[in-house]
């Protein structure tokens, strides 16, 4: 199965990245906590469906960038 990838870059820190699972009762499955300038490469699988970016961060996947305020 050939799954998108997203890299994400934190712009302050205590940016959150939260996994998201499939299924009929989507749950968190999965947490990072990045600091300034880290950087996450994340791909949705079978068990991810989702991803939350809580904080200023850009998002770059094969659709654009965008930035999150």
């Amino acid at each position: 199965m050939q799954s998108d990838h997203m890299i994400i870059k934190a712009l302050e820190d205590g940016v959150q990245v939260i996994g998201l699972t499939r299924g009929e009762d989507t749950k968190f499955h999965h947490s990072e906590k990045l600091d300034q300038g880290e950087l996450l490469i994340v791909q949705f699988t079978d068990h991810t469906s989702a991803v939350k970016v809580k904080g200023k961060a850009i998002v770059q996947s094969s659709h654009g960038k965008i930035e999150s305020e």
